[in-house]
């Protein structure tokens, strides 16, 4: 075998990239593996538009099983996202005995098991470091050169639609709706962001991120996911006030009772943290390991180089295993053995506990604050510090903001419930989390 030769399914942005990435640097390429690295067959349903890049015609095709009966393509590449069809394509691939290189978060959020399982029967191995964080190379340190750890956490910002967002809104005091409009000019946001702003994208990732770093299989459906369409220019003020910024992170934790918390949503992280520094489309996931300690992983998340970058890492480390004639591998995709993957409990959001800043907007009456501050008292949550700004707009509501000690998330969403119904609140209250130590 002069060369190895590989299948691509999916020739848009990124697809284009990994083309132009192995046309520019064959030569960079071939000197890491020892041999050629070449794309024999490019499937996608347009064969017609032009991406940017030349490439034989011959080699495009509509039919994507071009590439699976061919014997000579040893690795196929799936980049058309989502869920279906690219399952079912990604399976057979397997089956016919060929290794898989995907930047599909969502599909392995969900169906991962499945199809590692069936690489495994197979012998073939499935790498997917671009699932995760772009061309940060996060997953393979985690498998690789940090996997004699154990993980305590790891916490991230993952999105850069939302990043890009949060970060002009605060630096700018943009609206929220308008950056958004900007983002998708910018080609920051999908037509449809629904994913990115609403958080799903942040869980996919977190799900694959959890159970490389826990060894533990993570039930997708469980992670407590919230997005920022919520978030307000005076929510970023209020925070800054009180000394953080709000980001969407994604947090997992391995508790000292062996649960596992999983969740995504706004959070308000210290000034002096460097993930609050962190701007733009950029995305950083930090881990926490007992023996390396903490580690900030830093890098563009997303984009066509980027990503097309951590793919074509993951075909270098493929093809090098060929070269070496490794074959009926029993990888292991989670970097752990199949016999110590354990499931994990998951902790319940309601047993959460965390310090937040509650924002209510009421009216500027006697008895307001006792009332307040009694729901509180009677539910277990303390009061660290508050501020109550003046009336605006000559109206009679004005927000109360206050920030908590430590509180159960139950808690916490009893006592809205209930000083919410109170006649003097005018607006739904807000929550948003505080994240303190980030270790």
């Amino acid at each position: 075998m002069n060369e190895i030769k590989v299948g691509l399914i999916g020739f848009g942005n990124i697809g284009a990239g990994v083309v132009r990435l192995l046309q520019k640097n064959a030569e960079t390429v071939q000197q890491k593996v020892g041999r050629g690295i070449s794309l024999k067959r490019i499937a996608d349903l347009d064969i017609t538009s032009d991406r940017g890049v030349t490439v034989d015609p011959a080699m495009l095709t509509t039919d994507v099983n071009d590439i699976f009966n061919d014997p000579e393509i040893s690795i196929v590449i799936e980049l058309i996202g989502g869920y279906e069809p690219a399952k079912s394509f990604v399976l057979k691939a397997i089956e016919a005995g060929k290794h898989v290189v995907t930047a599909n978060k969502a599909l392995l959020a969900l169906h991962g098991d499945e199809i590692y399982a069936a690489a495994a029967r197979k012998g073939v191995e499935v790498q997917f470091e671009a699932a995760v964080g772009g061309g940060i190379p996060v997953l393979s340190a985690i498998k690789g050169n940090l996997s004699g750890n154990r993980f305590s956490s790891v916490f991230g910002i993952m999105n850069g639609t939302c990043n890009y967002i949060l970060t002009r809104m605060t630096q700018e005091g943009a609206d929220f709706n308008d950056v958004l409009q900007s983002a998708k000019e910018l080609g920051y946001a999908e037509p449809d962001p629904t994913f990115d702003i609403e958080g799903v994208d942040t869980a996919h990732k977190l799900a694959v991120l959890a159970s490389l770093c826990f060894g533990t299989k993570i039930d997708f459906n469980a992670i407590h996911t919230e997005g920022i369409t919520a978030i307000s220019g005076i929510d970023i003020r209020f925070a800054e006030q009180f000394g953080y910024r709000i980001k969407l992170l994604a947090i997992g934790k391995l508790t000292s009772d062996n649960q596992l918390e999983v969740r995504v949503h706004p959070t308000m992280i210290p000034l002096r943290n460097p993930l609050a520094d962190v701007n733009g489309v950029f995305n950083a996931i930090h881990l926490t390991g007992d023996f390396v300690g903490p580690v900030l992983f830093y890098g563009r998340g997303a984009g066509q180089n980027p990503t097309a970058s951590a793919i074509v890492g993951d075909l270098v480390a493929l093809s090098r295993s060929i070269c070496a004639g490794v074959q009926n591998r029993r990888s292991a995709p989670l970097g752990f053995q199949d016999s110590s993957i354990t499931t994990l409990p998951l902790k319940p959001m309601e047993e959460i506990v965390t310090s937040v800043m509650l924002r209510f907007t009421a009216q500027d009456q006697p008895g307001v604050l006792a009332g307040i501050a009694g729901v509180l008292g009677k539910n277990g949550i303390s009061i660290e510090s508050m501020v109550q700004t003046a009336r605006h707009n000559g109206g009679q509501a004005v927000p109360i903001v206050i920030k908590t000690h430590e509180a159960r998330e139950g808690a916490i969403r009893a006592a809205l419930a209930e000083i919410d119904s109170f006649d003097f609140i005018s607006e739904k209250s807000r929550l948003i989390r505080i994240e303190d130590n980030l270790e």
